[in-house]
């Protein structure tokens, strides 16, 4: 493949990266892989390549190391594609573009930990909705990988919260919807027995490291693990809308009802009323799972 760039260009990396991941394809692949999409038929069914296109892309992003071919059935010979570590290391920028996208080409350009309940951002969110989440693990706060989906499973995303008001980032108090953090996880713990008697697993998710986490759930003497997405494996798996705020990537508030076989049931987001959430959510797992809608807006309330 020729280099991008003028002569001077073979030493710098954002050149010698555009060489790998420059071409529109190369990035919407890794964002189907990163989804769950590892064959070659389920990829070409959802970006609607022709063959050629495809198996060229595939072949680049494996020959740079992005992507690993795994054989998963033997007569005939079948393959699947999964991000190596390099791939992984590529999800922040998938992440990042996502962020710009929402915030300066569906979004009014203003940094938001929330969105219009009818706006493209919402409604991508929403079309969770009947999906399917795909098996990875994150870090609780012991530094243990777990399955955020453990049977009936309310899985709630938050900006970040921290045992020390200095610890926030700065200027956190004037982004619309990041503050309410902690009285969103006290809230589930104050519920917690409600959860289980039901049979419904809480977990908590944002993008904070594991000792931030780690911090915050002792000082608040939670019961229910805190799960660590910093490496951006769930945020780009499901697409979840994100923030920047202090330097970090961080997720917006929403919550996810999911049922035993994985599937998202639920949707909650935007989240204006954050008790109002955890009811929502208690009784979206109180009964049989089904695929009904409940955003927990001012309309659904």
């Amino acid at each position: 493949m020729p280099r991008r760039g003028g002569p001077g260009d073979d030493n710098c990396a954002i050149a010698r990266s555009l060489d790998v991941v420059g071409d529109a394809w190369t990035l919407l692949i890794l964002r189907d892989v990163a989804r769950g999409l590892h064959r070659f038929d389920l990829l070409q069914h959802e970006l609607g390549l022709s063959r050629k296109v495809l198996t060229e892309r595939l072949h680049l992003l494996v020959d740079a190391e992005v992507l690993a071919r795994e054989p998963y059935q033997d007569r005939p010979p079948r393959y699947e594609y999964r991000l190596t570590p390099r791939g992984r290391a590529l999800l922040p920028v998938l992440v990042a573009l996502q962020d710009w996208g929402d915030t300066w080409l569906l979004g009014p350009g203003e940094t938001t930990a929330t969105a219009d309940p009818g706006s493209q951002e919402a409604e991508r969110v929403h079309a969770l909705l009947g999906t399917r989440v795909p098996e990875l693990l994150l870090a609780d706060t012991t530094g243990q990988l777990r399955d955020p989906v453990a049977g009936r499973t309310v899985l709630y995303c938050f900006p970040g919260a921290f045992v020390r008001p200095e610890s926030y980032p700065p200027g956190w108090g004037t982004v619309p919807g990041a503050a309410g953090c902690t009285l969103e996880s006290r809230s589930y713990q104050a519920r917690l027995a409600e959860f289980a008697a039901v049979g419904a697993t809480v977990h908590g998710v944002s993008t904070q490291r594991t000792d931030e986490q780690r911090a915050f759930a002792a000082a608040e003497g939670l019961d229910f693990p805190l799960l660590s997405d910093a490496g951006l494996e769930l945020t780009a798996a499901l697409r979840l809308p994100t923030v920047r705020a202090g330097g970090t990537t961080r997720l917006k508030r929403l919550t996810l009802v999911i049922g035993p076989d994985r599937v998202i049931r639920q949707v909650m987001y935007p989240v204006p009323d954050i008790l109002d959430s955890v009811d929502a959510a208690l009784r979206a797992v109180s009964g049989p799972i089904g695929c009904a809608q409940e955003a927990a807006s001012p309309a659904g309330s």
